[in-house]
């Protein structure tokens, strides 16, 4: 089961690619998009690097997801929205998914994991308005104080555990998406009563639960540029030190390695390949918490990622879970993509990395 809500009927990064960047032809949209087809390892892979086929697959992939399934998913259209403000947000594609995410908002369920989906949602959208418009959006600032009524007593929240690495399996992963939408939420909205409050219980919590693998301590890294108190420049040093040795010797990353999953279908994991996710993620954080475009070891996995596109723009991941649909490249793709984008133009600032 994924992280999903109804929709309305059919029908951490402000980084501005350089002037004559990657264009799409045509805009995508709910009408005319075409589904991209399944996620299979052995799709080929691309005869020359394209980032404009990167995002026209993104976008694809959204779009198909919300025709299709009328849904949010970590795996799909939060990352879209986390990762298209990378390229530009001025096209009918993020209109579309952004209002759909705004109604959800709006209209918040009561389903069992109605926890998950009301964080996903508040963070989800900070992060869209600072990447974007700058300014905290009135059914944003609503979302994040529905986030608090939520919060345990221990500065957590219920999270859905549905065994689907990496966001939806643990506690973990929501306290650090909480933390991060609160911290980059335009309008100094962290300095509210309720979310100070908030903030400092995710404090407490962050002191009682160690993080138990490397994708815990790269997501409460990012928390901690956002947030302070999570986490000190020593330790940022640490992660940033471990995560550099995980790089795999062509360059990239697997997300297998980042943490210790166990898969549902009994097979292995596999921790000797690099992979879209790993690598893109990686190289995303490692550039937040200040690591040089410039560095031989970016640049290497930079390559890893132009080299290893398929034919269809995405960058495959296996599920960490089953081997079935492996939606986990959905975010995986958008995760290169902002990685991408991070290491374009170095003198730029990281706005959503500040």
């Amino acid at each position: 089961m994924s992280i999903r809500a109804s929709l309305l009927p059919l029908g951490g990064l402000v980084l501005l690619l350089t002037v004559a960047s990657f264009s799409i032809d045509g805009a995508v949209t709910l009408k005319n998009v075409i589904d991209p087809g399944p996620n299979r390892a052995d799709e080929p892979f691309i005869e020359e690097f394209s980032f404009s086929a990167a995002v026209r697959f993104m976008d694809s992939a959204a779009l198909s997801w919300q025709k299709k399934r009328r849904c949010f998913a970590c795996h799909s259209n939060y990352a879209f929205l986390l990762a298209r403000p990378a390229v530009t947000y001025e096209v009918p594609v993020h209109k579309t998914i952004r209002s759909a995410l705004e109604h959800l908002a709006e209209n918040p369920r009561r389903t069992s994991y109605w926890v998950t989906e009301a964080v996903m949602v508040a963070s989800i959208l900070a992060q869209n308005d600072a990447s974007t418009t700058g300014k905290l959006h009135p059914v944003t600032r609503k979302a994040l104080d529905r986030i608090w009524s939520a919060q345990r007593e221990d500065g957590g929240w219920t999270w859905l555990d549905d065994n689907e690495p990496p966001s939806e399996i643990d506690d973990h992963y929501g306290v650090t998406m909480a933390a991060v939408g609160v911290g980059v939420a335009p309008d100094n909205y962290s300095d509210t009563p309720a979310a100070k409050k908030g903030l400092e219980n995710i404090r407490r919590y962050f002191r009682n639960n160690p993080p138990v693998n490397m994708h815990h301590r790269a997501m409460k890294m990012l928390a901690s540029l956002h947030v302070d108190g999570i986490m000190t420049n020593a330790e940022r040093q640490e992660v940033i030190k471990n995560l550099f040795a995980l790089q795999k010797s062509d360059g990239g990353w697997g997300l297998a390695t980042l943490g210790n999953w166990k898969r549902s279908d009994g097979k292995e994991q596999d921790y000797e390949s690099s992979d879209g996710y790993g690598t893109g993620f990686t190289i995303y954080v490692l550039r937040c918490a200040g690591v040089s475009a410039e560095d031989p070891r970016i640049q290497k996995g930079i390559a890893w990622l132009k080299t290893h596109q398929r034919a269809s723009g995405r960058w495959f991941t296996r599920s960490m879970k089953q081997d079935s649909k492996h939606f986990i490249t959905h975010s995986g793709t958008a995760y290169a993509i902002l990685a991408l984008a991070a290491c374009s133009e170095t003198e730029a600032p990281l706005d959503n990395c500040d």
